[in-house]
Formats: structure tokens, C-alpha cells, sequence
């Protein structure tokens, strides 16, 4: 018979009273089980490679190849999972990729494994700052989360689109919507989005909005386009620019207001800012757009995007959003209510700025809602307009 595993070919012939065949025997039975031996554990590597990225690589589940796992209910609570980063990982930290993929396991869970070490990269231990690299491959271990009580579905909802291609999309959003869900906001722009498309691999906020402010909204569709956009932000690269109603009468055509503002939370743990020394600086450019007996109307450019910019830097110069119930005139608010305002008026109505991946040139507008647009009639309707046209 032929041996394997590199034992020469020989006829073997049981001779118990041989010594020397008998060790020639023993040598090929063990060249063969361990050839056996090796074949088993590679076929069965080859399935477990196969069962968590498809016959491709790439990540999979019932054989669907795909790039990478999305959600919590693909990573396994019993055994380790490997992760295969694809494009929309690409340069994503890997703490912020695991508290993506594993979403209702808590922060502090997240850092721990990969303090550990029981979150690998290539096999290799890494800190949490790691920037992923296409092919990466993540193993992660078994992860559980407590049940959460029954809440009811995120509604699947589209957003009016003011630009769209393969990188990003812009959307015009409505007062009154969170844009992610959070502080007793069980869901926002982003998580209904996702519920309208399925299919989108990749869906992330390259900024914010406050809940009661409408207007143009950036999404990305893929990481790279992401990456840049922060890039922009941070680098003044995107010029944003909106409409507010304020009470009283501005004066100035234009006008530079650069005052430090701070973050602090109320008795109530509600969170606020004001001017004071010390914060961080804030730059905003006021232009005068049209001026009535008891109201203004301003555009309003950021040059940096602190929290309640606007609101709190025009308040602070005595000139309050209508319909601010944070930093507002309170008594004003209520009779604006009852005089049709329901709501801030407070409007992202431009982006400018230069396109993540093409470079193209984008010039974006948003026109008032109706509410506003229907409010501003009616003060002009009341009121003489001294300055400007609406």
C-alpha cells in the first residue's frame, strides 16, 4: 500500500516477528491520521470562515455575502464572531465601529474587550483609537444585552431631498423632529431613515440640528464622504447660513458678534449655555433682512457650530428667537402662540460648500415652511416694515 504525509511507497508486510516492519507500519498509520488529522480541521475552518463571510469573504448570513455586520442581532452571544472591515469601515476608530455594530451593549462594556485584549485586529491586540484598514479583520467576543421592554417600532419615514447622490444626501427637516434619538427621544431623523432603506449599508449624520430648528440637514452615504465632511466642518470649509425672527428692531446691516459661550446643566439636569469667560469661542455674522415695528428678521452665518449659537448670542444681545422656550421672552412666546407661532422660528436655509469626494461646488437652499413663511405675512400684514422685503 502507498503511504502519505512523506513516508516512501513500500509494500509494508505484518510480521509480528519484525522489529523493523512493525515501527515501518507504525510510522505510515501515524503519517495517515495525521494527514487525516489535518484535512478535518481545515474543512472545518473553511466552513466557519464560510458561514461568517460567504464563500467571498466577505461577511454573510444563510450565504448572502455582504461587507460588513450591521447590527447587534449578527454578532453571536455564544462564540466569538469575525468581522471583515469593508469600504464603510475605512478609517473609522475602532471603539466608535464596535459601539456601531453592537448597539445596546454599553460604552463601558465596549472599552473593557478592547482593554483586554479580547477584541482583536489581524490577530493582534489594539487600542481603542485604531483606525481600521480595508481587510481588517475583527474578532469579537461574545456579546449579550439585557432584553429591552417592548417600545414600538421606529416608523419608516423619507425626509424631503434637496441633493442626493452616492456619497450624500441632504435633507430638508421638519421643526419638531430630533435628528437622532436620545434624552428621552426614542428615535429621530437618522433611525427613521434607516427604517426607510434597508438596503443603505451605510447611513450616518455629518451634523446636527436642534429639534425645533427646520432646514437643511446633511447625511452621509458612505465613510469616506464622512470623514471629509467632518473634515470641512471643522475647517470652516461649509458655509451655513440661517433665517431667525427675533424680537425687537436690529439695527446694523451686518454685524460680527464674537462672544465665549459655556455648557452648564439646570437644577432640573436640563442642559443650557451662556455667554461667559472662559467658554469656547463662537463666532457668528448677522446680516439684517427685513425690520418691523416690534420684530426683525436675520440671516444668520456660522463661522463655528457651538451649541445654541444662535439663539443664545442674539438673546444675549436682547434680541430673542420667537418661539425660543429655552432663551426666549416667555410671555412673548405665549402670545405668539395664540397668534398662530407654534414653534422656534428658526430656519437652516443655506449650505455652501465644496462636494467630500468630486469637489463640485454645491450651493443648497431650503425655503421657509409654510408656518413661518405665513407668520411673516401676517407681521407684515400688522405691523410697517421699515427695512428690507420678505
Amino acid at each position: 500500500m502507498g503511504c502519505w504525509g512523506g513516508c516512501e511507497p513500500a509494500e509494508v508486510a505484518i510480521n509480528t516477528r519484525s522489529t523493523q516492519s512493525f515501527k515501518r507500519l507504525r510510522s505510515c498509520l501515524n503519517a495517515i491520521f495525521s494527514s487525516l488529522s489535518w484535512a478535518i480541521t481545515a474543512t472545518s475552518r473553511e466552513l466557519r470562515h464560510r458561514h461568517h463571510f460567504g464563500s467571498s469573504g466577505t461577511p454573510s448570513r444563510g450565504g448572502k455575502p455582504k461587507l460588513i455586520v450591521l447590527q447587534m442581532n449578527d454578532l453571536s452571544k455564544e462564540s466569538a464572531t469575525v468581522l471583515e472591515v469593508g469600504e464603510e469601515g475605512v478609517g473609522q476608530r475602532i471603539d466608535n465601529f464596535l459601539l456601531r455594530v453592537a448597539k445596546g451593549v454599553p460604552k463601558s462594556h465596549i472599552y473593557r474587550i478592547v482593554r483586554s485584549g479580547e477584541v482583536r485586529v489581524n490577530k493582534g491586540r489594539i487600542a481603542a483609537d485604531y483606525r481600521l484598514q480595508l481587510g481588517d479583520m475583527i474578532r469579537v467576543p461574545p456579546l449579550r444585552i439585557a432584553e429591552k421592554s417592548s417600545h414600538a417600532a421606529v416608523p419608516a419615514r423619507e425626509f424631503a431631498i434637496v441633493f442626493a447622490d452616492d456619497a450624500l444626501t441632504v435633507l430638508d427637516k421638519p421643526a419638531g423632529v430630533a435628528v437622532h434619538g436620545g434624552s428621552g427621544v426614542s428615535f429621530g431623523v437618522i433611525e427613521q431613515l434607516r427604517q426607510a432603506r434597508p438596503e443603505a449599508r451605510f447611513l450616518e449624520l455629518a451634523h446636527r440640528l436642534d429639534r425645533e430648528t427646520s432646514g437643511l440637514l446633511i447625511v452621509a452615504t458612505k465613510r469616506s464622504a464622512l470623514v471629509k465632511l467632518h473634515d470641512l466642518f471643522r475647517d470652516g470649509g461649509i458655509s451655513k447660513r440661517y433665517l431667525a425672527l427675533v424680537r425687537g428692531r436690529w439695527q446694523n446691516a451686518l454685524q460680527h458678534v464674537r462672544l465665549p459661550l459655556n455648557k452648564y446643566l439646570t437644577a432640573e439636569g436640563e442642559r443650557r449655555v451662556s455667554v461667559g469667560e472662559g467658554g469656547k469661542e463662537a463666532h457668528s455674522i448677522v446680516r439684517l433682512i427685513a425690520r418691523w415695528e416690534n420684530f426683525s428678521l436675520v440671516e444668520v452665518e456660522l463661522k463655528t457650530g457651538r451649541t445654541h449659537q444662535i439663539r443664545v448670542h442674539l438673546a444675549h444681545l436682547g434680541f430673542p428667537l420667537a418661539g425660543d422656550d429655552k432663551y426666549g421672552d416667555f410671555k412673548l412666546n405665549r402670545d405668539l402662540q395664540a397668534a398662530g407661532l407654534k414653534r422656534m422660528f428658526l430656519h437652516a436655509a443655506k449650505l455652501s460648500f465644496a462636494h467630500p469626494l468630486t469637489g463640485q461646488a454645491l450651493e443648497l437652499e431650503a425655503p421657509l415652511p409654510p408656518e413661518l413663511q405665513q407668520f411673516l405675512t401676517r407681521i407684515d400684514t400688522n405691523e410697517k416694515r421699515s427695512h428690507g422685503t420678505i
